[in-house]
């Protein structure tokens, strides 16, 4: 996105943020707005994430701003640079760019410490030497008011000089703590005395080694945005409670601007789960291969898997921005996706369950190619080669000798066409010992080349093929709900995993065409669905492909 100060024309769905923004660019109270995506880079993005991502840089394009991606950065223990390259890489792939705006709440670490030492020498902040364990006892509850620490009525001078020596490095990890001197008796818990910096002896990702005190990431985030001239500073409902503590940070401070906080709804996203304490779990147990297993919920695993940032896109504006928290069924996004592929991925035929087909009156040595339309809608995506000879591959399940009722495929006696080929009778089957058909043996019309008068005799059923001789050997991992169950919950949210989530075929049988796809391209395997080539496991003459959706819902059947 552009990130110019040129007013524009709003091109998405009106919503409350959108509205506000607009007024208050209307009013003047700003002429340029000013955005920011701000994650912890304790993680990988997910699809939650990218409903912020849209929201916050879909403003600052609409409305001629600008957004900034900041990194919240407060917590050296459990930020990793892995994540910082992970989460640029898919604000990107979305197609969102911040161009020079990307910051780090790291970088603005003395100034916050001077803010802090501003609070102590107002008597709105004290040195606390309670444990975390004591701290949270003295909290207290909903119904019950917190009490004082004892250290709470130290004077300034002696909070300054313990702070100054927190910073120095002389108290261990946990020995002290610099909290906020609100009110232990506030029905909003966040505002009771909350911690504001904590002792850390621990090497900053981006910081290095200049700090063994840390400021939470309740202090850092409002002044953050201050400091940047954030105008809109949008969050989920669950940041709603902690908003006075926002605003009395603003309001105890000398920041050069104050920012406005606005809350919406999280995307909660049926069978599968989006907290980052379970998402890491899953990676660490081993119940996924990692954060970029295609049935992760994470941007890295949804890309893995064949989803488009179109297709994100499209479903970040059409599930909308409001305040009641919902729950989107998974189908959503999936008809998204195809959607999205129906009109841009070329067609293919791949067979993933393989049995013979021996069409004993063509030419045992013989080959034909046929020129098939990589895509029935899209003539500018032009043709491509088919290869055809005797034996072919084509799917077990289009063959019944004993047909069930409404079958019409291969069964022995009848007909069918084969894709952009002839049309064939099914003449019998050969079987091994153990009664198993291991080859559908027809013969074919020559009168019924597709392209010739005679290709336009009609029969019920039309079947997918590939040429055995020319066949390239694949693996297809089919994969489907994580969880199956809606809305796991509980303690024992790892007992509704779905066990089917991911089926391996190891002997697939595609077209010769996809022996050359690169990694990402994604296609429609006539029949079967739309797959894309594996990012990481896919290697040249052996290709692995991914089954990013089902042509329709199925999962409703089941």
């Amino acid at each position: 996105m552009s990130n110019n100060s040129e007013q524009a024309t709003p091109v998405q769905p009106a919503n409350f943020i959108r509205n506000i923004v607009a007024d208050d660019l209307q009013s003047g109270k700003h002429k340029t707005i000013v955005t920011r995506f701000p994650p912890e880079p304790n993680g990988y993005l997910h699809i939650g994430h990218a409903k912020s991502i849209c929201l916050n840089f879909g403003l600052a394009r609409d409305f001629g701003g600008r957004c900034h991606l900041r990194f919240d950065d407060t917590n050296p223990v459990k930020e990793e640079v892995e994540y910082s390259e992970s989460i640029k890489e898919s604000v990107r792939w979305l197609g969102f760019d911040w161009g020079g705006h990307m910051y780090y709440a790291s970088d603005y670490f003395e100034q916050l410490y001077q803010w802090a030492e501003h609070l102590i020498q107002s008597g709105k902040a004290y040195v606390d030497d309670l444990t975390a364990e004591q701290i949270r006892a003295h909290r207290g509850t909903l119904t019950e008011p917190g009490k004082e620490s004892p250290f709470r009525n130290r004077s300034v001078e002696e909070n300054l000089d313990l702070f100054r020596r927190m910073r120095g490095g002389e108290f261990p990890d946990g020995a002290k703590v610099v909290r906020a001197r609100i009110d232990m008796a506030s029905p909003n818990i966040n505002l009771r005395d909350p911690v504001i910096y904590r002792i850390l002896h621990a090497v900053h990702p981006h910081a290095g080694d200049q700090w063994c005190i840390y400021p939470m990431y309740d202090f850092a985030h409002g002044q953050s945005d201050a400091i940047e001239g954030i105008t809109h500073s949008i969050c989920t409902l669950e940041f709603e409670d902690h908003k006075p503590l926002y605003e009395w940070f603003l309001d105890n401070l000398p920041v050069p601007n104050r920012p406005r906080q606005y809350e919406f709804a999280r995307l909660n996203l049926t069978y599968t789960v989006m907290s980052k304490r379970k998402l890491l779990q899953l990676v660490q147990d081993g119940d996924v291969s990692g954060w970029d297993d295609p049935r992760m919920p994470t941007l890295v695993g949804l890309r893995r898997r064949g989803y488009t940032p179109e297709a994100i896109r499209t479903f970040c504006e059409r599930i909308g921005v409001g305040r009641s928290d919902s729950w989107i069924d998974m189908s959503i996004i999936e008809e998204c996706v195809r959607e999205d592929l129906n009109q841009k991925a070329p067609r293919a035929m791949g067979v993933l369950r393989p049995v013979k087909l021996i069409i004993d009156n063509y030419p045992a040595d013989g080959t034909e190619e046929f020129q098939v339309a990589n895509h029935p809608q899209q003539p500018e995506l032009g043709n491509r080669a088919v290869p055809f000879s005797q034996e072919l591959w084509i799917e077990a399940d289009d063959f019944q000798e004993i047909p069930e009722k409404g079958f019409k495929r291969l069964t022995p006696g009848a007909e069918v066409r084969l894709r952009a080929a002839y049309i064939v009778k099914c003449i019998g089957a050969d079987k091994d010992a153990d009664g198993n058909v291991v080859a559908v043996r027809c013969s074919y019309d020559p009168e019924t080349k597709s392209g010739l008068p005679g290709a336009e005799r009609k029969v019920k059923g039309v079947i997918h093929w590939v040429s055995a001789r020319h066949a390239v050997t694949a693996e297809v991992r089919l994969y489907d709900r994580l969880i199956s169950v809606p809305s796991p919950s509980g303690d024992d949210w790892k007992g509704d995993l779905n066990p089917d989530s991911i089926q391996l075929l190891t002997d697939c049988k595609l077209e010769p065409s996809l022996a050359a796809a690169r990694a990402e391209e994604r296609f429609q395997f006539e029949r079967q669905g739309y797959f894309c080539v594996d990012l990481k496991d896919s290697q040249p003459g052996r290709p692995v492909f991914n089954r990013t959706v089902t042509l329709r819902d199925s999962w409703v059947k089941k």
